[in-house]
C-alpha cells in the first residue's frame, strides 16, 4: 500500500491484494459491460471506477477480511495497473484522477432539510467517516431530475420516503463555487418516525438537531455550532430556513416534553444487522451524474479519449474457446 502511495503506477505487490481473477471481474462487471456513452470519457470511467471501488470495499473486503482496503485514488491505480483495457494510461493516471475531482465539484447535488411537527427540529445524518452532520444530499445522476434525486438520496441516506410531502417549489439553493446545491424542505415530519440508512459504511448516524443549536459562528461551508457540533454545507442555508419557518407557521404548537439536546434516531453500533449498517448485497442502483466535464485540468490533452472494447472482448472470447 506504501508503493501506491509513492508512486499511483508502481507496481503492485502481493499480501492483500484482490487476486487478478477479482480484478478481472470487477473491470468486466463495471467498466466493459456498461453503455457505450459510459466510456466515452476519464470522468465517465473514473465514476465506473469508483462504483467497483464501492462493490470492493462492502462486499469483496467484507467477505474476506485478508484483502486490503484501499482509498479511491489507490483503487483507481490499482484497476489501471491490473486490467487490460485501462493498463495503456497509467502513464496519465494522476492527471485522468485529477480531473476527475475536478469534474465531480462540479457535478449538482440536492437533498431535503427535513423539520419536525413543531419546526424546532431539522433531520442531520453523519457521514460513515469523519464528524461533520449535515443534510440528507447527494450528486444527481444523469438525466435525473432535481426533485427525483433528493426523494432518492434520502430514502438512501434515511430510509425516509419523501415523495408524498416533496413540494417541487419549497427549496433553498446555494452556489459552492461551481456547484449548485438545492434543499428541498419537507416540514411536518414525526419524531417518532422510524429512519434508517438503506445503503452500507455511508452514514454512521441519523439525529433531529435543534434549529436554535446548530446556529454557527461563520457561514462557511464547514463550520461549528454554537454547542460545538461540527457541520458541512449546513450554515449557509440557516438563514434562508429560518425565513422560510417564520412564513409558514408550525404545525403544532412547541413541546415542553421534547429533549432540549439532540435526539438520536439511528447509530451504526445500536444494530445487530451485519456490522451496523442495513444489511445489502450491493449498493443501490447507480448512474453516472450528470455535468459536463472541464474544458481545462492536467489532463484536457486526453479528453477526447476513446477505448474499444471489441478487442478485448474478442480476446476474452479466444481465451474461452481455447
Amino acid at each position: 500500500m506504501s508503493g501506491l502511495n509513492r508512486s499511483s503506477s508502481a507496481p503492485l505487490k502481493n499480501g492483500g491484494n484482490p487476486p487478478q481473477e477479482l480484478l478481472d471481474d470487477l473491470c468486466s462487471r463495471f467498466v466493459l459491460n456498461v453503455p457505450k456513452e459510459d466510456q466515452q470519457s476519464f470522468e465517465r470511467i473514473l465514476f465506473l471506477v469508483e462504483y467497483a471501488h464501492w462493490f470492493y470495499e462492502d462486499n469483496s473486503v467484507e467477505n474476506n477480511p485478508s484483502l486490503k482496503s484501499f482509498t479511491l485514488k489507490e483503487f483507481t491505480s490499482l484497476m489501471f495497473n491490473s486490467c487490460d483495457v485501462l493498463r495503456p494510461y497509467v502513464a496519465h493516471i494522476d492527471d485522468i484522477f485529477k480531473d476527475f475531482t475536478s469534474y465531480k465539484v462540479k457535478v449538482p447535488v440536492t437533498g431535503a432539510i427535513i423539520l419536525d411537527e413543531t419546526f424546532e427540529r431539522c433531520l442531520l445524518v453523519k457521514g460513515w467517516k469523519g464528524t461533520s452532520w449535515s443534510f440528507p444530499r447527494g450528486k444527481k445522476n444523469k438525466d435525473e431530475e432535481d426533485d427525483a434525486c433528493a426523494i432518492r438520496e434520502v430514502l438512501e441516506e434515511t430510509g425516509f420516503d419523501v415523495s408524498k410531502l416533496l413540494n417541487k417549489d419549497d427549496y433553498i439553493e446555494e452556489m459552492f463555487g461551481q456547484q449548485r446545491v438545492r434543499l428541498y424542505i419537507i416540514a411536518g415530519v414525526k419524531d417518532d418516525t422510524a429512519f434508517a440508512p438503506q445503503t452500507k459504511k455511508e452514514i454512521s448516524e441519523i439525529a433531529w438537531h435543534r434549529l436554535d443549536e446548530l446556529q454557527p459562528a461563520t457561514d462557511d461551508v464547514i463550520s461549528r455550532s454554537i454547542t460545538g457540533l461540527k457541520l458541512y454545507m449546513v450554515a449557509p442555508f440557516l438563514a434562508s430556513l429560518r425565513s422560510w419557518i417564520l412564513a409558514h407557521r408550525p404545525l403544532v404548537a412547541p413541546r415542553p416534553d421534547m429533549p432540549l439536546k439532540a435526539m438520536c434516531v439511528w447509530k451504526a453500533k445500536n444494530t445487530s444487522i451485519g456490522n451496523g449498517t442495513m444489511a445489502m448485497e450491493s449498493q443501490p442502483t447507480r448512474h453516472i451524474p450528470d455535468a459536463h466535464p472541464p474544458d481545462t485540468g492536467p489532463g484536457k490533452s486526453l479528453r477526447n479519449f476513446r477505448f474499444d472494447t471489441s478487442s478485448i472482448f474478442q480476446a476474452m472470447e479466444s481465451g474461452f474457446s481455447a
